[in-house]
């Protein structure tokens, strides 16, 4: 089993269930995305860029993500306190989860299409 897959189903009731109807969603959506193990948690990429991530914690199940600053629906649905670049969504749930939403935020991970780890170094200018 890939270290992904047992992260999600090592989890306790009802995180699992969330993180299963989350990972269902997300492959069927972007059937294209890998599930990868990093930093010790799932994350789906699509490209060779990171698309969003699921994490356990505490008592919620958060559906994190990139550019959420420029996303212009759903903004009430989004988790942004404490935080600098990371937008999420979280789930207490699976009553919680709303496909619509979901669907929405990967699609605009696909047209934003920037890498948010990348990071862009300016040398200095040579005479």
């Amino acid at each position: 089993m890939k270290p992904a897959e047992d992260y999600i189903l090592r989890q306790e009731e009802p995180f699992k269930s969330i993180l299963l109807q989350l990972q269902s969603v997300i492959e069927a959506s972007l059937p294209e995305a890998k599930l990868l193990y990093k930093w010790r948690i799932p994350f789906y990429y699509s490209n060779g860029l990171p698309i969003c991530y699921l994490n356990q914690s505490k008592d919620y199940i958060d559906l994190a993500f990139w550019h959420g600053d420029k996303f212009t629906k759903y903004r009430t649905e989004f988790v942004t306190e404490n935080r600098k670049s990371v937008t999420s969504i979280r789930y207490k749930s699976i009553e919680d989860i709303n496909d619509k939403v979901i669907i929405y935020v990967l699609q605009e991970q696909l047209r934003i299409n920037t890498n948010p780890f990348k990071i862009t170094r300016i040398g200095k200018a040579k005479n």
